[in-house]
């Protein structure tokens, strides 16, 4: 838990990452549920931590799906939810990769991974996770989770040239996520793909210091079903909303404090209506989400009483 693993952070001067293992099952049961209270409940049990220290954030990793850091009742709708095939079962986790777990739905995994990005922490991603591989549940033990990376449709997924027999396991290779068409040189010629969408995420979050740096303040809604924070370092503010729901879902948000700004949505770079005092109206598609800076108005700097306008 969280708060085990405080010490070990000292005052900055010892352990500088740490795992952030509950936060993983809540936030598929978030998604799952379309309740943000699995998520948000999680963070309340969360110390601060030194500056310069940073937790690890990950949806998936080269183990079982741990289950470890949640109630009896928690862990019996995880199984119910995500592993409904005993194989899918491992000690108290489930092996199954990102992509199988949200029933290769490509809004699901893009709002996965927009909250990995936009939560406090560092986020990892777990190879493959990049362009939704599947998995073998009938391998034996974890190794499931751990099969060649699929780089091309070529032989054994350009993973390597020995023979199919000498791999240390087989590619997969089924209907879905068969390496000839889930592949890293399919995707990367598809500007709509899993792996062009991640690095658009990579590169936007890249610019804001605030995901990696800034403190978090939860805004609660009426409606459940919508997430909603600010990311708050130095001047800049950043608003994220995010549709838990696989339904089309209205919030109001209280932005009263930042009344005048104006939120521009970081990956179009598109400008929304200025945020009065009233509460502020969104309305998000089915786990749609989207990253907004709160953007002030600069007055024009005023000489000698006569505002400098350019003409």
């Amino acid at each position: 838990w969280p708060e085990d693993v405080r010490p070990y952070f000292g005052d900055g001067d010892e352990f500088h990452m740490a795992f952030h293992f509950p936060l993983m099952p809540r936030l598929y049961m978030g998604v799952r549920r379309g309740d943000r209270l699995p998520i948000t409940d999680i963070f309340t049990h969360t110390p601060p931590i030194p500056p310069g220290c940073q937790w690890c954030l990950f949806l998936r990793n080269h183990d079982e799906l741990t289950l470890e850091m949640v109630t009896s009742e928690e862990r019996d709708y995880m199984y119910y939810a995500y592993a409904a095939d005993r194989e899918m079962k491992l000690n108290l986790g489930i092996r199954r990769r990102l992509a199988p777990l949200l029933g290769n739905d490509s809004r699901r995994i893009e709002l996965m991974n927009s909250l990995l990005f936009t939560l406090p922490g560092s986020p990892i991603i777990y190879y493959g996770d990049e362009i939704g591989m599947g998995d073998s549940v009938y391998l034996g033990d974890r190794n499931g989770v751990r099969t060649p990376m699929q780089w091309s449709s070529n032989r054994n997924a350009d993973f390597s040239p020995a023979d199919e027999g000498r791999l240390y396991l087989p590619v997969i290779n089924d209907p879905v996520y068969g390496y000839q068409s889930v592949n890293v040189a399919a995707q990367a010629k598809a500007p709509s793909s899993l792996l062009n969408t991640m690095k658009r995420l990579i590169a936007v979050r890249k610019r804001s210091r605030a995901f990696g740096r800034g403190t978090i303040e939860f805004l609660r809604p009426k409606n459940d079903s919508v997430l909603a924070y600010l990311r708050t370092h130095q001047d800049e503010t950043l608003l994220i909303v995010a549709n838990l729901s696989e339904r089309s879902q209205p919030v109001e948000l209280d932005l009263a404090a930042h009344r005048g700004a104006t939120p521009v949505e970081l990956l179009g770079e598109t400008r929304f209506p200025p945020v009065r005092e009233t509460p502020y109206f969104l309305s998000l598609g089915p786990h749609g989400f989207y990253w907004f800076r709160l953007e002030h108005a600069r007055r024009a700097p005023v000489r000698y009483g006569i505002e400098d306008t350019a003409i």
